[in-house]
């Protein structure tokens, strides 16, 4: 088996350090702090991706984003080309939620599916929400301000925490085999608002918080004052703009059954990061 790094990709090897067989591919595997073999897999270097996928049966394909759309199908291309050429078996990629097609940042998954559902490996695609984790900047900031911002509206989020994404991916990863050909929907249980996620810092810290939403004008005149990189900004505006219009508030999906128990409560997660 053969995962890659990052952050969710570090908490499934952790999971998986003790089954044989596993190593960790990353484009700076002399930085890894795993207990796994490593291996040099650079998307950007297609023969490394080769040599990579070497011997493994089962390949984690994490979504290796943070580019624009071409860069990121090219990168998504060439990993399924070299597991194919490589005689990888099953293929178990992480994608977006049915719920985000409207994100900036969702073409690059669907193409990606497409191209994996077309390929010649046995595949599984876990389509993730968005993580509960992404609001504990803010959070932390709601905590030492007592104002949690941001243009979301009346909107709300079936945020998933990262930790029961990884507690299925590695399960999965394991055994992959009755997973062959399946989608999975693995969002959180429980939609969360900017007034709910307020009240919970308010509750972890004993401080008074109140939620004050704003405009994506000014969310945009903020990422472009800090110097994000122009390709970043319509991808974190549009996410605000979604979860505000009320697209991502679908809590349907497959992730308890999976884990075996209740997920855990993003709410919960930001107390207890902020407390």
């Amino acid at each position: 088996m053969t995962g890659a790094s990052g952050g969710l990709g570090s908490l499934v090897l952790e999971r998986l350090a003790e089954h044989q067989g596993v190593w960790a591919g990353s484009r700076t595997p002399d930085q890894l702090s795993v207990n796994v073999p490593t291996r040099l897999v650079d998307f950007d270097d297609p023969a490394s991706l080769t040599k990579g996928f070497e011997g493994a049966e089962v390949v984690l394909l994490i979504s290796a984003g943070y580019a624009e759309d071409d860069v990121v199908i090219a990168r998504h291309g060439a990993a399924i080309d070299a597991a194919e050429q490589a005689g990888v078996g099953h293929i178990v990629y992480t994608s977006l939620s049915a719920a985000g097609d409207h994100l900036a940042f969702a073409l690059a998954h669907r193409w990606t599916e497409r191209r994996l559902m077309a390929g010649r490996t046995d595949w599984t695609i876990l389509r993730n929400g968005i993580y509960a984790e992404m609001s504990i900047p803010g959070a932390a900031e709601a905590a030492a301000t007592g104002r949690f911002t941001g243009p979301l509206g009346e909107g709300r989020l079936a945020a998933v925490a990262r930790e029961d994404l990884a507690d299925v991916t590695a399960k999965i990863v394991a055994k992959p085999a009755s997973h062959g050909g399946k989608i999975y929907e693995l969002v959180g249980e429980h939609a969360v608002g900017g007034a709910d996620i307020a009240r919970a810092v308010a509750e972890a810290t004993g401080k008074d918080v109140v939620y004050e939403p704003g405009t994506l004008a000014q969310l945009r005149e903020a990422l472009t004052t800090a110097g994000v990189p122009g390709w970043q900004i319509p991808i974190v505006v549009s996410t605000y703009s979604v979860i505000a219009a009320g697209f991502m508030a679908e809590t349907a999906g497959d992730l308890a059954d999976l884990l075996g128990r209740a997920p855990r409560s993003a709410l919960d997660v930001i107390a207890t990061a902020v407390a």
